[in-house]
């Protein structure tokens, strides 16, 4: 079974900090007035959020202005992370990544998530997480088609898999715990299956409405999302079938 976490909001918050660093750097490259009032971030990819803002403050979103909004969000949360903490990780989040790590049923875990790899990985570092536990991360910037989804990341963790592992997996043995009604569509659109955690912006209605195979208040039941994940197995499949 592979595990996927979201990072921002399931695993860990920032407290606005990474929204922060990342509208500096618009003031910083552009114009003191870059805005993003009224932009929506969560479940989002950072690549498609860099794009919305750049149009929303009349410039051409082009490769080249989001790799300058990308590196200097990348200085300011560096530097950020090394000044004061900048993301904590969120009730039960450790005790269930390890307790999944440490399982018998020999979990793969990994990461689905709009982040970027190089800020992802601070935010999650400064909460405490160690990066050797996720053995298949997708990023933000993974997508292989433009403009990218989140829709498009759960073929691309089931092709890492079986990059890594040389073997095929069912798409109801991937399970994607996240936040947002974009996890769960992105997963429903791939034959995943969800855990949805009503610890963001949404509502666990909103999630339920969305189709979320499973929506808990937060991670703090290991025992019982454990027990629930067990109950997900489905057998692998063998490479090259």
């Amino acid at each position: 079974m592979l595990i996927l976490y979201d990072i921002d909001m399931t695993l860990l918050e920032t407290r606005h900090i990474g929204i922060d660093c990342l509208h500096d750097a618009g003031r910083e490259s552009f114009s003191p007035e870059f805005t993003i009032e009224g932009l929506n971030f969560g479940g989002c990819l950072d690549p498609d959020i860099i794009a919305r803002m750049l149009v929303m403050n009349g410039l051409d979103p082009s490769e080249e202005h989001i790799n300058i909004l990308r590196r200097g969000y990348h200085e300011r949360l560096t530097t950020a992370a090394s000044e004061r903490e900048i993301s904590w990780a969120l009730p039960g989040a450790h005790e269930l990544v390890r307790a999944t790590r440490d399982h018998p049923m020999s979990f793969t875990l990994g990461l689905l998530t709009g982040n970027f790899p190089e800020t992802g990985t601070i935010k999650l570092q400064r909460a405490g997480f160690d990066m050797n536990d996720f053995e298949v991360c997708v990023w933000g910037d993974d997508s292989p088609h433009h403009p990218p989804t989140r829709s498009h990341l759960p073929p691309v963790g089931m092709q890492k898999f079986r990059a890594i592992k040389g073997r095929e997996i069912n798409p109801e043995s991937v399970i994607i715990v996240g936040d947002t009604v974009h996890d769960v569509s992105c997963a429903l659109d791939s034959g995943c299956t969800v855990l949805a955690v009503a610890t963001g912006h949404a509502t666990a209605e909103e999630l339920r409405d969305a189709g979320a195979h499973r929506v808990i208040e937060d991670l703090t039941d290991t025992e019982g999302i454990l027990s629930w994940l067990t109950k997900q197995w489905r057998p692998f499949a063998p490479a090259n079938a």
